[in-house]
């Protein structure tokens, strides 16, 4: 179990103890991410999290950090999503202080030397640059402006070329002034350590963190009438598609009984995608699906790679699986193994200390809330076979599909057809 704990100045502290590891965890997650971020700015929480591993005025340089956590054999990164930003860390126990110590010299020091922003403007346009190259990562980025249009939610994370280039060192230090504080950032710490050790040590070095001011809000998304297909011409071997389909808010209770779609759906090699179109009519090598649960949406997406003079009936089959959601009952075995499957990746991930932190860190900072492995296995478990017709009902219909494609030229008007754009 967890506990948790706030700090004088509105920080939260988040732990649970591993006595069986011999690690311990990190994460600082703060309650940001690129739907914060006006367009003129698009990708400013992204080129923050890079800046930050950059020098602070005790380790001036990447190395110096780099170092302190790879010299005793941890492992260090961060990441930026659209609703949060998280600093992370898992070292073994002797080295916990350590750890702790680098990554609150990061958020509190940061040093953001002119040059150092330069430099990583140009090796962030590279990462976007890298990104459109590569069919398969575009591809769900196109499928993401056809979900949330007009929205910071269907922008790159990252930003475009255009918003990294033109963000000022001052943008840097203005966005972090307005969304780096203590009431806005959770620690969570997971591993061989108790919840008073770690409190006492996030005190000494955060406990004297200020900042005025709660989690800065955003622009609820509202949909909108929008295209809903867009084709995007390649000269490469294959075609690559997502066929996307509004979701759930990570609030809203049914979510679990999407998950349970999802798994069903594409999630694995028993999954009746991979089941259909890849083994049975051999269309694609790699299918998917994923779903994303957001503070007021989220989505339901399938990837595919195909032959393009097969995309066509790839995109049947594809849709077809998802109406059987609609028009047939959903056998008792499948169900339970969708159920078991959930729950075992659950229990298999949450062995690891550092996805233990992550967990109960991202829950925390998005929703305010964390629900125990046992709450969350009870959630699964009552989700029935009516719940999810129910559900594919309002959910799976054609005016709701989103089709990005990327790939050689071929008859867009057939795809159109099929999602009835």
């Amino acid at each position: 179990m967890y506990q948790k704990s706030v700090l004088p100045n509105g920080l939260r502290v988040i732990s649970e103890t591993m006595p069986q590891t011999r690690s311990v965890s990190i994460c600082i997650l703060l309650g940001v991410g690129s739907r914060y971020e006006g367009s003129r700015i698009a990708g400013i929480s992204h080129f923050i999290e890079h800046m930050l591993f950059r020098g602070t005025s005790t380790r001036p340089t990447s190395c110096d950090i780099s170092e302190a956590i790879e010299g005793v054999g941890g492992i260090l990164n961060g990441a930026t999503d659209r609703e949060s930003t998280v600093y992370w860390c898992k070292i073994a126990r002797p080295h916990f202080e350590l750890a702790l110590d680098v990554l609150c010299d990061m958020l509190l020091n940061s040093k953001f030397d002119t040059d150092d922003v330069e430099k990583e403007r140009t090796v962030i346009i590279e990462e976007i640059n890298m990104c459109y190259d590569t069919p398969s990562t575009k591809v769900g980025l196109i499928a993401e402006q056809l979900l949330w249009p007009g929205s910071p939610l269907g922008r790159d994370i990252a930003g475009t070329r255009k918003s990294v280039s033109g963000i000022s060192r001052g943008d840097l230090l203005d966005f972090v002034a307005g969304h780096y504080l203590p009431a806005n950032t959770v620690v969570s710490i997971a591993g061989n350590i108790k919840h008073t050790d770690a409190v006492k040590a996030v005190g000494k070095y955060l406990g004297g963190w200020t900042g005025n001011g709660q989690r800065p809000g955003f622009k609820a998304y509202k949909a909108k009438p929008a295209k809903r297909v867009k084709i995007e011409k390649r000269d490469i071997e294959q075609t690559h598609l997502c066929l996307g389909l509004p979701g759930l808010s990570n609030s809203d209770p049914r979510r679990f009984t999407l998950d349970m779609i999802n798994v069903i759906l594409g999630e694995g090699m028993s999954s009746r995608l991979f089941a259909e179109v890849r083994d049975k009519l051999g269309l694609a090598y790699s299918i998917q699906s994923y779903v994303d649960h957001l503070a007021d949406t989220g989505s339901l997406v399938v990837y595919a790679g195909v032959d393009t003079a097969k995309s066509e009936l790839a995109l049947e089959a594809i849709i077809h699986q998802l109406m059987r959601f609609k028009t047939e009952k959903l056998a008792a075995a499948e169900l339970s193994k969708a159920k078991e499957m959930i729950k075992g990746h659950l229990m298999l991930r949450l062995e690891d200390s550092r996805n233990v932190a992550a967990w109960q860190g991202s829950q925390e900072i998005n929703r305010g809330e964390i629900l125990t492995v046992d709450e969350v296995i009870a959630q699964v478990d009552a989700v029935t076979a009516a719940d999810i017709r129910k559900l594919a009902a309002e959910l799976i219909a054609p005016d709701n599909m989103r089709l990005a494609v990327v790939g050689p030229k071929q008859d867009g008007d057939k795809l159109r057809k099929l999602v009835a754009d």
